[in-house]
């Protein structure tokens, strides 16, 4: 399977602190990855490098998913309240550059089933449709993969399986996925890979099976397989 992306020796230094060392992983079509790991241990500043956000201090990420053609959705959406949904995005697709913006924007509304709500102001949607229109951005310009920082942090459960099912749906469709988040849960259940940053550094690429079954297999959840896999490499 030919990787969407391929990560090779991803570094990046603040001054001293070195928040990522040597980073390599590859990224195949319609991969649904997980970025887990403690606090301070690199996830964001992992996937926005991948996002083009920020620079590596060394490493490449190359393939036909780099660069512009991964999207981005930050954890602090990054919407315009004043501004109706369609606005939004009409604005995110003339700033990227999409050749054709109102098909852009069309199929958006589609996708993400906000077509009823094309004119509403984003002020006025619940956290789960803001989620929503935070994804359609990164989407715009039709990515061949996508970068989701921690993306139901502030979803109630409803809203966290209906955003998973249009993620999904993505996947289903050949994007590939890379996401960050904190409700362990949805790693098992959502991911088919799950990658463990731990102080910068890459302890685990596998299944979130895989991790589960290192760790004494059994009936443990991944949540408690996670907790013992750091807590035997000295982190908590």
């Amino acid at each position: 399977m030919n990787a969407v992306l391929s990560v090779c020796g991803i570094a990046k230094r603040y001054g001293e602190r070195e928040a990522l060392r040597d980073i390599s992983f590859d990224v195949g079509p319609g991969e649904l990855v997980a970025v887990v790991g403690p606090n301070g241990a690199g996830k964001t500043t992992l996937l926005s490098i991948l996002a083009g956000v920020q620079r590596a201090s060394a490493g490449t990420v190359t393939g036909p998913g780099a660069g512009r053609a991964i999207g981005w959705a930050p954890q602090q959406p990054a919407l315009y309240s004043k501004l109706s949904v369609e606005e939004n995005l009409w604005l995110f697709a003339r700033l990227e550059k999409a050749a054709d913006p109102e098909a852009a924007v069309a199929r958006m509304l589609e996708q993400t089933g906000l077509s009823e709500r094309a004119r509403e102001r984003v002020e006025s949607l619940s956290g789960g449709n803001r989620q929503r229109v935070n994804v359609a951005l990164g989407l715009i310009a039709d990515p061949r993969a996508l970068a989701l920082d921690e993306p139901t942090s502030a979803l109630d459960p409803g809203q966290r399986e209906r955003l998973w099912e249009f993620v999904g749906g993505l996947a289903q469709k050949g994007t590939s996925v890379l996401f960050s988040t904190h409700h362990l849960s949805e790693v098992r259940r959502y991911a088919s890979r799950a990658i463990v940053l731990a102080d910068g550094e890459l302890l685990f690429d596998g299944s979130p099976d895989e991790l589960i079954a290192a760790n004494g297999g059994g009936e443990q959840d991944f949540e408690s397989a996670f907790v013992a896999f750091l807590a035997e490499r000295g982190h908590s």
